[in-house]
């Protein structure tokens, strides 16, 4: 739990800071609470993850232009840019590499058939493209608000994705007693 508060430390100060302020103080804030995450780490002498390096570095990219350009079209696009280099890495491993890498992270926790980790993959994978196809519906159709679309980034695709991990703990269980009778 303390994990999953610390990484989500940056979209909460982004939405208190924009609910205070503005976009561009909100992703100046979420800039900021990224880039101490890092630092934090290292100075703890903890491992830095590959998903802490990826979203310091785009929210860093995508951030710094939404505030340069004063563009909030940039900050909008983070999410999609996240997600979908998620699905790309979980896909590429699979396909150019024939590395399953969502079994490399757990394959030590738990014991399934390698078809059963191949269709936890893609379904990961596939979570990843829609939900940045709905981080694009949501910042870009015209239909919601600025303010509607920092809501749904922080608490609607929370909640997706909480949501979604639930299921697949679920189907995981279902695979785990079956692969090891």
């Amino acid at each position: 739990m303390k994990k999953f508060l610390f990484d989500f430390f940056p979209l909460v100060l982004f939405f208190v800071a924009f609910k205070v302020a503005d976009i561009y103080v909100a992703t100046w804030a979420a800039i900021a609470a990224s880039v101490a995450q890092i630092i934090w780490l290292k100075l703890r002498k903890k491992p830095i993850e590959a998903t802490n390096w990826m979203n310091v570095i785009i929210i860093v990219v995508f951030g710094g232009a939404t505030i340069y350009f004063q563009n909030e079209a940039f900050v909008k696009w983070k999410p999609t840019v996240l997600y979908w280099m998620f699905a790309a890495i979980l896909l590429g491993g699979k396909l150019f590499f024939k590395k399953n890498l969502i079994q490399k992270m757990l394959g030590a926790q738990m014991s399934m058939d390698n078809h059963v980790w191949d269709k936890l993959n893609y379904s990961w994978s596939g979570f990843f493209i829609v939900a940045g196809a709905i981080n694009l519906f949501v910042a870009f159709s015209g239909y919601f608000t600025l303010d509607q679309w920092a809501t749904f980034k922080v608490f609607g695709m929370t909640i997706l994705l909480i949501v979604f991990a639930i299921g697949q703990s679920l189907w995981i269980s279902r695979h785990i007693d079956l692969s090891e009778n």
